[in-house]
């Protein structure tokens, strides 16, 4: 038997209890995974409150790095002892250990530590499919990304300022703003004191930005697409200020014959070969350390409760990892 945090009913925080576990024997194409770190997204939050609906009771957690600890029949990819991380379901990472489907599993390299590994696994590999995919953003780009002191800003910041893009990112306190300047955004927009479109436009001269990158969702989309210059792209990825109205999208010929577009990082990654592509990407963009993966919190996993608190009252910034 190990520990998981569990939930029964939908709702706030305090509805994750501590729990015995057991996760029982790896089937077919299955791997038993223990957990060295474990990481916190905002998605686990959408599941939790049942913004996502899940089936319950339920385990949250998306990301996770561990240690191999047994095999089902048909898995040749992986035996017991190696390191791997995940990011993309099934869920049920907050767990001491749990089965996971092998084909969800990479192998992570020398080099990369197990809290490197679980803080950067579902952020990195956002990042990488938002700015490599979805828009392809290349040098001379000028972009915007919101929640720019957040686990995908700092790393949309650091690889957009890499492949040669001018950052605007918004950002709610001057420490934010700091840590945001500190990892490639050009420049900070206090959204609490100054109105990002207005700001954008002074910043732009008037020319706007070719692609809007938005985790926040209902209290930033309309203004987004003002922001945006005509055949640009506003790439709504989160939610985390609420869901967006609906939305009338003959708006979007209004505005500019502008693009929309609903990604995840599921349909990003449901092909294998993606996700090796993706994570492959990532981890080479750590170990040549033009991205940098910093933990800036970390909780014991039997504290997720605080930990979603802190979270939802905005006051993480960058990667937040459990410990066990």
């Amino acid at each position: 038997m190990t520990h998981a945090i569990r939930f029964y009913q939908t709702g706030g925080p305090e509805v994750m209890k501590w729990e015995m576990f057991d996760p029982g024997m790896p089937g077919p194409g299955q791997v038993l995974v223990r957990h060295r770190a474990v990481g916190l997204n905002y998605i686990d939050v959408y599941h939790r409150n049942g913004t996502y609906p899940v089936s319950l009771p339920a385990t949250p957690g998306m990301e996770a790095a561990g240690i191999v600890e047994d095999v089902g029949s048909g898995v040749d990819d992986f035996r017991p002892g190696d390191r791997v991380a995940y990011a993309t379901g099934p869920m049920g990472a907050y767990a001491e250990s749990r089965i996971m489907p092998a084909d969800r599993l990479v192998h992570v390299p020398q080099g990369i530590s197990d809290d490197q590994a679980a803080a950067m696994m579902l952020q990195g590999l956002t990042a990488q499919y938002l700015l490599r995919r979805t828009y392809p953003v290349k040098a001379g780009d000028t972009i915007l990304v919101h929640a720019a002191a957040g686990g995908v800003g700092l790393l949309l910041c650091q690889w957009a300022k890499h492949l040669g893009a001018t950052v605007l990112g918004t950002v709610g306190s001057e420490d934010k703003a700091a840590l945001a300047l500190a990892n490639g955004c050009d420049h900070a927009i206090l959204y609490r004191r100054e109105n990002f479109h207005q700001r954008v436009m002074e910043l732009t001269q008037g020319s706007k930005v070719q692609v809007v990158y938005d985790s926040v969702g209902r209290d930033t989309f309309d203004q987004s697409l003002d922001c945006l210059a005509p055949l640009g792209m506003m790439v709504s990825f989160g939610q985390s200020s609420g869901m967006i109205p609906p939305f009338d999208i003959s708006q979007l010929g209004a505005r500019g014959s502008l693009f929309l577009t609903r990604p995840s990082l599921m349909a990003y990654t449901a092909n294998r070969s993606d996700l090796l592509k993706g994570a492959d990407e990532l981890f080479k963009m750590v170990a040549t350390e033009k991205l940098k993966v910093s933990v800036r919190q970390r909780y014991p996993l039997k504290e997720a409760v605080q930990a979603h608190v802190d979270l939802e009252a905005r006051k993480t910034t960058g990667a937040t990892i459990f410990t066990l």
